[in-house]
């Protein structure tokens, strides 16, 4: 990879990939919940949604739709707790559209009135729709629970009064603080040359403002009143999240800690999927991720389980966080994680899209920026002792935590219990 920083502080990082006539072009901004007061919660997202609304060049969502599809790329975008996203992929043959429709919305968005009207309803619905899937709503619920309320714990949607009452300065005011050269990444991946793509990029996005002025908010120490969170609903399934704090991105275990997940429940071969599900038939769905932030991290396992037996599943996962804490995984199993972990890299970076956003989070987030070699040496370099050591410290019963969405009222008592 290679990178330049333009004086006024805008970042570009390109990786040249052998062997594909495609590109992608990705603009990261450091925005999202952590950027966010409790008044401004879902501003970020629903920004997101406005910029594709048009701009000078491309005046509505049509003409910006248009110019993507007439040479068959694809586009969209979206928003975390630390950043949001907008890509286009083409034909690197259609390199400059892809630059020119991307800083038209990012650089001139207008943001009309009318058309803020038309989105806040979009979003309302897509608000809706998550509440009305539990298999969602159950992390987001998980998710209040590890952090609290603050913008960690925060639904990157915001609420529904937030949406009902955004109106277009705060759009303007929030894109001036934010969508400024310091605060931007625009990260390429395909047939690409950096000098090529430096060029385009001063070509392109010109910016009025400097340095990034609007700081995100800080990790604060939350303890909940209970470790369980219920949310009442009539459902067929239950689902459920139970896990832990883990360690933040920059951390050096954080390789470790994907390798734990992996183990535990990241692939069909896991150990939560064969006891879980396979041997005693508890649930459908299983697995365990990370989540990584740069000052936090997460262990959860997720499963939708047989609402009869919700407190067995719940035993069963965390007999299986208690047994890779107390015993070392053998050779073949670690072995067999660490390969998985570097095959799914490997695919995943063969799409220029996925290499771009790799790009672009390492130098928007991190003091650190890995190289694909770098990331595989360090996950070759994870033991069994490293395993041990990291499921004992965090898989301890003070620091587990449970979100269920299912008919169990009245049962946070009986569920608390199962995690002392």
């Amino acid at each position: 990879m290679e990178s330049t920083t333009l004086p006024n502080g805008l970042k570009v990082v390109t990786q040249k990939i052998d062997g594909t006539a495609a590109i992608t072009v990705l603009v990261l901004a450091g925005a999202g919940s952590r950027y966010e007061t409790r008044e401004r919660n879902g501003l970020s997202h629903f920004l997101e949604h406005m910029f594709f609304k048009g701009g000078e060049k491309f005046q509505n969502t049509k003409e910006v739709s248009e110019a993507i599809d007439s040479v068959g790329g694809e586009f969209n975008a979206f928003t975390g707790k630390e950043y949001a996203g907008y890509f286009v992929k083409v034909a690197a043959t259609h390199t400059d559209i892809a630059f020119d429709v991307l800083s038209d919305m990012l650089v001139h968005a207008k943001f009309p009135a009318e058309e803020i009207e038309k989105e806040r309803g979009v979003i309302l619905e897509e608000y809706n729709m998550y509440q009305d899937t539990p298999m969602y709503q159950v992390g987001w619920d998980f998710e209040r629970l590890l952090f609290g309320d603050q913008p960690m714990g925060w639904d990157q949607i915001g609420s529904k009064e937030n949406i009902r009452n955004f109106q277009r300065d705060d759009f303007v005011n929030y894109k001036k603080e934010l969508y400024q050269p310091g605060n931007l990444v625009v990260a390429v991946a395909g047939n690409c040359g950096h000098a090529d793509i430096v060029s385009k990029v001063e070509k392109f996005f010109k910016f009025e403002n400097g340095q990034k002025s609007l700081d995100w908010q800080g990790l604060e120490k939350f303890e909940p009143e209970s470790p369980v969170k219920i949310q009442n609903k009539k459902t067929e399934q239950g689902h459920l999240v139970l896990g832990v704090k883990g360690v933040a991105a920059e951390d050096e275990r954080h390789w470790t800690q994907r390798v734990l997940a992996i183990i535990l429940g990241g692939n069909m071969s896991s150990r939560m999927f064969l006891s879980v599900r396979e041997a005693k038939g508890l649930c459908y769905y299983i697995r365990t991720n990370t989540d990584d932030y740069t000052d936090a991290g997460v262990v959860s396992t997720s499963a939708g389980v047989d609402l009869k037996r919700l407190p067995l599943a719940v035993s069963a996962i965390r007999a299986e966080y208690e047994k890779i804490a107390a015993e070392k995984v053998d050779a073949e199993e670690l072995t067999r994680a660490k390969e998985f972990l570097k095959g799914k890299l490997t695919l995943r970076l063969e799409d220029s899209e996925e290499y771009a956003h790799l790009l672009g989070k390492q130098f928007l987030l991190y003091e650190e920026q890995l190289e694909l070699e770098e990331i595989f040496a360090k996950i070759d370099a994870v033991t069994d002792e490293d395993i041990q050591k990291l499921a004992q410290e965090i898989f301890v019963p003070a620091n587990l935590r449970l979100a269920a969405i299912g008919p169990f009222e009245g049962r946070e008592a009986e569920l608390t219990k199962l995690l002392k």
